[in-house]
């Protein structure tokens, strides 16, 4: 850096250092304990995850949900709601990734952008089989120390709450101001 030293501060903070984005849509097969005639509904809950930093490009999540497919059976007199219990992970790609981060100790968030949600559900295998295509999204964000470089006003003033900024600027100054400038802008 071509500054001098003593006009400016180093300043270790946390910042996001990186992230990454993934959608998923997958289809997962559920076995009834009865041999379905007709799906009557479809639903994701229980939605639960963790995440660790995979390598220094990925993140990878764990998590689980429960499926509930309620279908008919028995020529559509009965019904049956079957739960299944999911396990996932996924490798999440960091598309920006910060390198000037100080250690190797990092903080991940994870924010669900799509919760687990069931698209489409169908029969399969002649009514053994419950074919359900689930979708979700998954945002990482990376968080690790780095510095900032602040400089030093040596001879700045010190603000207080009751510092008048209008008599900062000149009547001088404030003539100088074109106040059509943006009209000239937007005409283009």
């Amino acid at each position: 850096m071509s500054f001098l030293k003593k006009d400016y501060r180093e300043i270790i903070t946390k910042a996001v250092c990186g992230k990454g984005k993934k959608y998923t849509k997958e289809n997962r097969i559920v076995s009834p304990s009865q041999r379905a005639t007709s799906i009557l509904g479809c639903w994701v809950i229980n939605h639960a995850y963790s995440a660790r930093k995979k390598s220094k490009d990925a993140v990878e999540v764990s998590g689980s949900y429960d499926i509930n497919i309620w279908y008919s059976y028995d020529d559509n007199t009965k019904t049956e709601v079957v739960t299944e219990r999911i396990s996932y992970k996924d490798t999440i790609p960091l598309s920006i990734r910060d390198d000037q981060c100080i250690d190797d100790e990092y903080d991940i968030v994870v924010k669900v952008s799509q919760q687990p949600n069931c698209l489409e559900c169908e029969i399969s295998n002649k009514g053994h089989k419950l074919n359900a295509e689930v979708e979700r999204e998954l945002v990482v964000h990376v968080i690790g120390e780095t510095k900032v470089y602040v400089k030093v006003e040596p001879n700045g003033s010190v603000f207080t709450e009751e510092h008048d900024w209008e008599a900062d600027l000149s009547d001088e100054e404030l003539s100088d101001v074109n106040p059509d400038f943006l009209e000239k802008d937007v005409k283009r």
